[in-house]
């Protein structure tokens, strides 16, 4: 167990406290990542963009500081992914940094993350010296400026997350406008640090919910964002999209952000696709599940993402312990072999499905950014469900949208809600879903008990495909 740490009081009230002494200066931090020697993010994403390999990130995050460090060295030494990952206790996403810090105490093990406000930027940058991989902060904060500082202060170059994708998912009781307004200054922040010569990715949370999200939406809700992030000076953006399972249409999606890009935002901001590998139900059986995290990495790089987010075959039984983390990121980095080079989709189908992506995106958000103040449209839109999110826990967002998978497995609109879809896309969703003979020929109201059903035997997606579910879609 670490040594007890105590926090010392913050400078003004609402803010957290940060360890052992006041934060470095902006421009000590910025001196402080050109001399660690190694690249930032985004010269590791830029590079594996220039190389066409896909970058291989884990996910992990423990709550002792040692124990972080010594988690980091292993993954890095065994794995040799291309970045690493912080992801943040829950107390600290809520700042409930006292609360975070009297857990630590008693027993590091009982927190969900590490707490990087409470163990202090000495202890990031200690963390940022024991390994060679720059690091990445995950989190789910709708308000992570506390969070933000302590990163910039550790030498950590790069920060998910964003005022709608942090806020709708997790948050059931946090305005959008005043996630909006947070997550501004931590973008002002990373523009001053571009100014200084510090270039931070800003990683946008498209997986949302997770499960069953349509493209259209996801990518809707990042390009508002990195509207957002360009105009108060983020000089380079992720866009993360959630595996939906269907070959075609995640392989459009990806492929998608580079064109959304150009469209929406300003020249000279690099912008990088990211795939999250599948975040819904997984299959049980090691076999099954090591098929999965392969065949999303082979995703992954058939739609020319810069950077895969990995999975472990343990996902089904919890958190996942070191030697899996270990094998997950050995079997998705395999997906770059060029012996792969043959691998292939079908080109023809793609396009189609990657226009009428555009054309929904196109949609969604083309009436905000025609708007003068997109922070209050945004916020207005969620509230009239012209933007929308499935299953969110904000009561901020309608969550009218319901999902659905096609015949094939695509992921489409069972109902749009209010969303601005045009004539034509709505009849497309309906013609797809009415392929489906589950849907009893496309009925508009199959019954409440038959679409949790349905919903059920989507979200087991891959139980399914595997013959990991009973007759009636169960486990």
């Amino acid at each position: 167990m670490s040594g007890k740490v105590v926090l010392l009081g913050a400078d003004r009230a609402g803010e957290a406290p940060h360890g052992n002494r006041a934060l470095p200066s902006l421009e000590e931090s910025v001196a402080y990542v050109a001399g660690l020697g190694k690249p930032t993010a985004a010269q590791v994403l830029q590079k594996a963009r220039e190389s066409g390999r896909v970058a291989i990130q884990p996910r992990c995050g423990v709550g002792g500081h040692e124990e972080m460090k010594a988690l980091l060295r292993d993954l890095e030494t065994e794995a040799a992914p291309d970045l690493l990952t912080l992801t943040i206790d829950s107390h600290t996403r809520l700042k409930r940094f006292e609360q975070a810090l009297r857990t630590l105490n008693r027993d590091p093990k009982d927190l969900n993350g590490y707490p990087l406000v409470t163990h202090g930027w000495q202890r990031g940058r200690d963390l940022n010296e024991s390994v060679a991989a720059p690091l990445e902060i995950r989190h789910g904060s709708p308000d992570a400026r506390a969070l933000f500082d302590v990163s910039v202060a550790s030498g950590i170059t790069s920060f998910e997350g964003g005022g709608i994708s942090y806020n709708l998912p997790y948050s059931k009781a946090v305005p959008v406008a005043e996630s909006l307004a947070a997550w501004e200054e931590v973008d002002r922040v990373c523009g001053r640090l571009a100014e200084l010569g510090l270039i931070v990715d800003r990683e946008l949370f498209g997986t949302l919910t997770a499960v069953l999200v349509p493209p259209s939406i996801s990518l809707a809700i990042s390009v508002v964002e990195a509207v957002l992030a360009a105009r108060a000076g983020v000089r380079c953006i992720s866009v993360a999209y959630p595996q939906s399972g269907h070959l075609v249409q995640d392989v459009a999606a990806l492929r998608s952000i580079p064109l959304l890009a150009r469209r929406y935002l300003p020249p000279g901001v690099q912008v990088h696709a990211v795939f999250h590998e599948f975040m819904g139900v997984f299959p049980k059986g090691r076999a099954h599940a090591e098929d999965l995290i392969f065949y999303g990495a082979l995703v992954a790089r058939l739609g020319g993402a810069s950077k895969l987010i990995t999975k472990t075959y343990q996902e089904a039984y919890g958190i996942p312990d070191t030697r899996a983390n270990i094998e997950g990121l050995r079997l998705a980095a395999r997906a770059n072999s060029p012996l792969l080079d043959f691998v292939a989709v079908d080109a023809d189908r793609v396009a189609e499905e990657l226009e009428w992506i555009l054309a929904e995106v196109a949609d969604i958000v083309e009436p905000l950014l025609e708007q003068a103040d997109l922070k209050a449209a945004v916020a207005d839109a969620l509230e009239r469900g012209t933007l929308d999110i499935p299953f969110s826990a904000s009561r901020y967002a309608k969550s009218e949208v319901i999902p659905k998978r096609d015949a094939e497995g695509a992921i489409r609109y069972l109902s749009a809600g209010s969303l601005p879809l045009s004539g034509r896309a709505l009849r497309r969703n309906d013609a797809l879903l009415r392929r489906d003979a589950r849907t009893g020929g496309g009925a508009a109201d199959p019954g409440l008990r038959s679409l949790l059903a349905d919903l059920t035997g989507d979200i087991n997606y891959f139980l399914t495909v595997f013959g990991e579910t009973d007759h009636e879609g169960t486990s």
